[in-house]
């Protein structure tokens, strides 16, 4: 059975926008997480329990300063697969149920971003807390792309 998933490469400053970090080089660009959201589709595409593995390990570049791989069923949106290691926790979860430390929504528009065409790609912005010692808050970017892997 084919399933459908969705793979995004996030980045934790909006992409679109230039910040001090991406100025110091700490924090990867639009067009490096754009790479890793390809690369993650290319490599589900070719062994999807190999990928997975890769996505939760962080191995294989699918994890670089801020950018890493998630991955979730189209189906019922269950996250089975998560890069980032502060965020293991919300493997099984279902992607809709997403929210920031503000309460702000933003799961929902990542699950509909799933249901696009495949191929598409869709950016879902919304603001979470930078892994500081003040947790401040900064716009993030979810690059998200569908389609039967």
């Amino acid at each position: 059975m084919v399933r459908k998933f969705m793979i995004a490469a996030v980045s934790a400053a909006v992409v679109a926008l230039s910040s001090a970090a991406f100025a110091q080089q700490t924090g990867g660009t639009a067009d490096e997480a754009k790479a890793m959201l390809m690369k993650a589709v290319a490599a589900l595409r070719a062994d999807k329990a190999k990928a997975l593995d890769m996505f939760n390990k962080g191995e294989g570049g699918f994890r670089d300063r801020d950018l890493y791989v998630f991955c979730a069923n189209a189906s019922d949106g269950a996250i089975v697969a998560m890069g980032n290691p502060n965020l293991k926790q919300a493997l099984g979860v279902d992607v809709r149920v997403g929210q920031n430390s503000t309460g702000e929504a933003f799961g929902a528009e990542i699950y509909a971003a799933i249901q696009r065409p495949e191929g598409q790609i869709t950016e879902v912005s919304y603001v979470g807390p930078k892994p500081d010692p003040e947790d401040t808050l900064v716009g993030k970017t979810t690059l998200v792309a569908s389609g039967k892997r």
